[in-house]
């Protein structure tokens, strides 16, 4: 450890207090930035997987372990424990950070002090107020700094059930429209929660306080309530209610994740360069892998649920759960099998081929800023990439459907 010490100190990496930082021997100095990383005393930095770009400060505020981690430009990881995410360029993250694995924070986003989160993927820009917890879900909307989607203080994504399952996954936003960084943003007032799986679309206010439990798939839209009605009736965990929803939510989600790494593969790819390194894109795509992998593994332990009747149901399920338990793997080996192959369905090629062309130009043009070329690509082009991008989730959503024709029936 302390010959990787000397080598990172020759470097250029600063550690005012050497001692006191604890250092993976196994770790690649090559994979650590010397230019103007700064790592504070107490810090812990492990696995042979980690990356740290130029300009990131580490445990500034208090100590910081990071293990396995991938991080951009500038990026500022004040305290907390950190392990298997990746934080692109200027992400910012407050003391007592509890970030754990499946996690992207995409460029500029920022949480303050207290957040919680594993598989969560959160767009440019998104911004976490404090004392919050935010796993299992994505997140996007807003075009900048001055305008973006935001989390207030003290709020929580509730994704575990009574009948301990985490088929629950939200998402706020959604990945075709969310990666062209011109949607509406969406306002998740503190004080309050969303239970999940929940979708709810741009431009998405849920006002201070409450607590939502339906989804919103219409745009810019302002939602209250208050206190629940109390009450106090017997009841036994294991019934479960909506589980059309509930299937199709997951089902949904999972195509935005697909369709989000072949975006991470095809246009992500095109950016690869000194600023956004290979070992910062390839940590990009095994978060995104590991978060498919395991919302098909809670999807598929939520099936094996439904084939335990509660006493509040027969002896015989419901058609439609009967249906999604006998199913179950079948189901799971075609999310699988679609997840290792390319998604791109055929018919669209001519829009991904129109986005392509776009981006080069626009490579060419302003440089490999990805930001920046995105923003701006010419609406027909951005509605070019959104229709591409769609057409992967709607794909999956119609195999997956063959195979179940009791949905087209079924309302439960």
């Amino acid at each position: 450890m302390e010959k990787l010490k000397k080598r990172l100190l020759q470097k250029g990496v600063q550690m005012p207090t050497p001692t006191a930082v604890e250092l993976d021997p196994s770790m690649d100095p090559d994979r650590i930035s010397g230019d103007g990383v700064i790592i504070h005393a107490g810090s812990k930095i492990i696995g042979k997987d980690t990356f740290v770009g130029p300009g990131a400060v580490i445990g500034y505020e208090a100590p910081a372990t990071i293990e396995n981690c991938q991080l951009g430009r500038n990026v500022k990881l004040n305290g907390g424990f950190f392990s298997n995410a990746v934080f692109l360029d200027d992400v910012s993250c407050g003391s007592c950070a509890h970030v754990r694995g499946g996690t992207i924070l995409e460029e500029g986003t920022s949480i303050a002090h207290s957040v919680g989160l594993k598989q969560t993927i959160l767009f440019p820009y998104v911004t976490l107020g404090s004392l919050i917890n935010f796993c299992d879900c994505f997140m996007a909307g807003g075009t900048g700094r001055k305008n973006h989607s935001e989390v207030g203080s003290s709020y929580i994504h509730f994704n575990f059930t009574p009948q301990q399952d985490k088929a629950t996954a939200s998402l706020i936003g959604d990945v075709p429209g969310g990666v062209m960084l011109d949607k509406s943003p969406i306002f998740l007032g503190g004080q309050g929660g969303l239970v999940g799986p929940c979708r709810l679309a741009y431009g998405t206010t849920i006002a201070a306080g409450t607590i939502y439990r339906k989804d919103e798939l219409r745009p810019d839209r302002l939602i209250f309530g208050g206190a629940g009605k109390s009450g106090n009736i017997y009841y036994k965990p294991g019934a479960y209610r909506n589980v059309k929803r509930i299937f199709t939510n997951n089902l949904i989600y999972i195509g935005n994740l697909l369709a989000l790494g072949e975006w991470y593969r095809v246009v992500r790819a095109q950016f690869i360069s000194s600023v956004y390194p290979e070992p910062l894109h390839q940590g990009l795509r095994d978060r995104l892998d590991q978060a498919i992998d395991e919302r098909i593994k809670r999807l598929n332990r939520f099936f094996e649920k439904l084939g335990i009747p509660s006493k509040n149901e027969k002896s015989t399920l419901p058609d439609l759960k009967q249906a999604l338990f006998d199913r179950r793997s079948e189901i799971k080996d075609l999310l699988v099998n679609f997840s290792h192959q390319e998604p791109s369905p055929a018919d669209s090629a001519a829009l991904k081929d129109q986005l392509m062309k776009a981006l080069q130009v626009g490579i060419e043009e302003s440089g490999a800023d990805y930001l920046d070329v995105i923003k701006n690509l010419s609406l027909p082009d951005k509605d070019a990439g959104t229709r591409w991008l769609q057409s992967i989730i709607d794909t999956l959503v119609s195999k997956t459907l063959e195979i179940l024709p009791e949905f087209k029936t079924e309302k439960g």
